[in-house]
């Protein structure tokens, strides 16, 4: 892992309480698609986001869950607002894409977890990578789920991927599963043997995903998650 000192490109919300920031280092950073880095904020305070480019980009982008309720992100966009640069520490992270696995692919995001998924999606088009993966992405409505047209248009454009939107609130005239996200991926995939599961979200997320899907057959080494070293 590298500290390394970037310069903070750009910082714009992508919806009422998301960030996209995008950090420039000094030459470009080499990662696996779905690792992630630390924001330095103090020698004892170093916070960890999910690297939402793909390996190969000049520039690092990340997506931030920030708000006045949410205090500990909002931190570091101050910090970012403040400053013309910041220091990570990068790469780190074990639940990167396989790209090696036969097995079908299911990446779930919850809320801004989509930033893991993106950088694994957007890696494997790069790649032509064409196993059959599906994406699932949970929000509580349309107006939270800030990449909706880019991933539909990842379905369109790509036969291998299908994007499953799954919504608590799904408004008229919006194309998505109703429910709760892991609930929806259960009763789609009733034998989890053989699939490959990556999954971001909160922490109690990942805990329920994990005792959820091994029940249906997932073996645990087939479920990859970065939480799972905490929990």
């Amino acid at each position: 892992m590298q500290t390394i000192e970037c310069k903070v490109k750009s910082i714009k919300p992508l919806n009422d309480f998301v960030f996209q920031v995008l950090l420039t280092p000094p030459q470009p950073l080499e990662f696996n698609a779905g690792q992630y880095l630390s924001v330095v904020m103090a020698e004892d305070d170093k916070r960890p986001f999910s690297i939402a480019s793909a390996p190969g980009n000049t520039d690092i982008e990340l997506h931030i869950g920030a708000s006045a309720a949410e205090s500990y992100p909002m931190q570091v966009i101050e910090r970012m607002q403040q400053h013309d640069s910041i220091t990570i520490e990068a790469p780190a992270g074990n639940a990167h894409i396989r790209h090696d696995s036969n097995h079908t692919r299911i990446l779930v995001a919850g809320g801004t977890g989509f930033s893991y998924v993106k950088s694994m999606t957007e890696d494997s088009i790069a790649k032509n990578n064409l196993q059959p993966t599906i994406v699932y992405w949970g929000c509580k409505n349309i107006e939270a789920m800030y990449y909706y047209e880019q991933a539909q248009a990842w379905q369109a454009n790509n036969p291998w991927l299908t994007f499953v939107p799954v919504m608590e609130e799904v408004a008229e005239g919006v194309s998505a599963e109703q429910g709760l996200l892991l609930d929806v991926i259960a009763e789609k995939h009733p034998d989890m043997s053989k699939l490959d599961v990556y999954i971001a979200g909160r922490f109690e997320m990942s805990a329920a995903a994990r005792d959820k899907f091994t029940a249906q057959g997932l073996p645990v080494e087939q479920l990859y998650g970065d939480a799972f070293a905490f929990i």
